[in-house]
């Protein structure tokens, strides 16, 4: 699969995991994007270090979608937890 490839999967998957996460970000949508593109690719890694699966295979591959959901569900809780703290402190 190629960049082009997942930068979209990336997107979508970072839509998909800001609806099962509503809340406020602190960042907009262009960091909800870029969360989605990095957490689609993380994912992929992940599947494929902790067990095994190659997620590349296909862009209308279920292991990949899920692969990419789950790395951006992860990475925009990251998120959240990061800039969340950092925000409560300054109106401290």
């Amino acid at each position: 699969m190629g960049i082009i490839a997942w930068i979209i999967i990336g997107l979508l998957a970072g839509a998909i995991a800001k609806a099962l996460m509503p809340g406020k970000d602190p960042g907009g949508v262009i960091i909800t994007m870029l969360i989605g593109i990095a957490g689609g690719l993380l994912g992929g890694w992940l599947g494929k270090v902790i067990f095994g699966v190659d997620s590349l295979d296909g862009f209308f591959d279920l292991s990949t979608w899920i692969a990419a959901i789950v790395g951006s569900f992860i990475l925009l809780a990251v998120y959240r937890l990061v800039t969340g703290n950092r925000r409560s402190h300054r109106h401290a």
